[in-house]
């Protein structure tokens, strides 16, 4: 199975879901966050599934050493390569220079899937003066799609499409605080303390813009071939409940309550792989049809605070201010 968490449990209904995904034979794959929990499942299945290239967008660690000797033993190295280029989320400078590297080394990029995130940490600035929660999850994000769009752009004219694929949580279904601005500006430190509510609210926002900024990128992508998708994962006990100091002492966070990893990669999967089945032309998310907590993957139209223009809008030039512009 390799590496995925020490408290998971079997998955119910993955197996089957896994069987409907396409094959992946020429198509590279760029993950961020992959060492253990969802985004090492999802790598794992891109590899059994005969993708040409998956990479592996994590901090230098030894556990992002192990995770790629785990995944290259899985990978067929005749057709399978399998390699890790190290990107801080936390520094603006670790996310160019592997963005620069990653367009040195290919020539296209079939999906990106943006995983990786952190959940309810204290009110800390990056080394860019950014909230910790806010760079990590959402801006830095931002940041590698702008700066990887070329290679998606090739992949689309190469394989008649191309996908971005950004990671929610159901925790960005707040409506009574909407998305805002300073979130997202060189206040980190200075955003309401490291009080449990505080850094609640904090990652509310962050999921928030996740599922914002899908939504800004499916409106400028219209026509392009290139498919801006979102997921969130239910509840599966993953390194991000274990990790998170958030979490100390809650009930709900304990593993016996939650699905297993693999089932709660599902959405990611089915957002990353998976056609529409939707019918309308409303923004969709992709969950766990069971109370949108655990089960299959299920398609649900987004809310109403992601998909107001005006909230794009705010995103779009909040994350340029910081990023540079993104010209689509």
């Amino acid at each position: 199975m390799g590496i995925v968490t020490s408290k998971d449990s079997a998955p119910k209904w993955f197996g089957g879901f896994a069987a409907q995904l396409p094959d992946l034979k020429g198509k590279t794959i760029a993950i961020t966050g992959c060492t253990t929990g969802l985004g090492y499942v999802f790598a794992r299945t891109c590899i059994e599934k005969n993708a040409s290239a998956v990479i592996l967008l994590n901090r230098s660690s030894e556990r992002a050493e192990a995770a790629e000797k785990s995944l290259k033993d899985i990978a067929n190295s005749d057709t399978t390569v399998v390699e890790t280029i190290t990107c801080d989320l936390q520094d603006f400078a670790s996310v160019r220079k592997a963005a620069a590297q990653l367009k040195e080394k290919y020539d296209s990029l079939d999906v990106l899937c943006n995983n990786a995130g952190i959940m309810a940490f204290p009110d800390e600035a990056t080394v860019d003066g950014y909230d910790v929660q806010m760079q990590t999850n959402h801006l830095s994000h931002f940041l590698l799609t702008k700066e990887l769009y070329p290679l998606l752009q090739k992949a689309k004219q190469r394989h008649g499409s191309a996908r971005i694929v950004n990671h929610s949580s159901f925790m960005r279904n707040r409506p009574q605080t909407p998305l805002e601005k300073k979130y997202m500006e060189k206040k980190g430190g200075e955003l309401g303390g490291s009080a449990s509510v505080a850094m609640w609210e904090r990652y509310h926002q962050t999921k928030l813009a996740n599922s914002v900024f899908t939504c800004a990128l499916q409106d400028r992508l219209k026509g392009s071939g290139i498919l801006a998708t979102v997921a969130a994962p239910g509840y599966s006990y993953t390194d991000l409940q274990s990790t998170s100091p958030g979490m100390t002492g809650l009930l709900w966070s304990r593993a016996f309550m939650a699905q297993s990893v693999a089932d709660g990669c599902m959405p990611l999967l089915a957002a990353a792989l998976l056609p529409s089945s939707s019918t309308t032309e409303k923004p969709m998310i992709w969950e766990p049809s069971r109370m949108r907590l655990t089960g299959p993957a299920a398609e649900y139209e987004l809310e109403v605070f992601s998909t107001k223009k005006e909230y794009q809008d705010m995103l779009w030039a909040a994350s340029e201010e910081e990023c540079g512009k993104f010209d689509i």
